[in-house]
């Protein structure tokens, strides 16, 4: 059985840089939200904001993927319900086992660091300031997940505890 591993967390957290080591790891299809958002705004449609059109291809393209038995780690900010919702719909039409991993960065120092220093490898990515990430629209987890601080733990040992996580969760049903 395929699994889907959905990463969430606001911009800057880690979220890619994680989601690159697990992927290559497992081995799993790396599936980003920003590339597909960049893309549509790069098309002759220019839709920016892409609202949730990124979001629907994004669960369009790990549904095939999952449905030929390949393993997927979607990179999404997924920051409400409906978001979320997707990815469960995503994994239970598919017979996929869903891993929800939330990635935050507990300082606030650290996290503005990385906000403020990075750079971007997407063609048309316009990445968001440190003031739209404060003001970014997240809804707190009403459900379980397993969440990792990226401010205590390295990429592999962030890669380590989510691997450890999807095999327990493989072994529970």
């Amino acid at each position: 059985m395929p699994f889907l591993i959905a990463l969430s967390g606001l911009p800057g957290v880690g979220k890619s840089t994680i989601a690159k080591a697990l992927s290559r790891r497992l081995p799993a299809f790396l599936l980003r939200v920003d590339a597909v958002e960049a893309a549509l705004k790069r098309s002759v449609l220019n839709i920016h904001p892409a609202e949730d059109a990124g979001y629907l291809a994004l669960a369009t393209i790990a549904a095939g993927n999952l449905e030929l038995g390949h393993n997927v780690v979607a990179d999404t900010v997924n920051p409400v319900a409906e978001s979320r919702q997707l990815w469960r719909e995503t994994a239970q039409s598919t017979g996929a086992t869903l891993l929800n991993v939330e990635i935050v960065c507990s300082d606030e120092r650290e996290h503005r660091k990385r906000v403020e220093s990075r750079e971007t490898e997407i063609d048309g990515l316009t990445l968001p300031r440190w003031s739209e990430i404060q003001s970014h629209e997240y809804e707190p987890w009403t459900e379980p997940c397993l969440q990792l601080d990226s401010s205590s733990l390295n990429v592999d040992q962030s890669v380590d505890t989510i691997t450890k996580a999807l095999t327990a969760l493989r072994q529970n049903g």
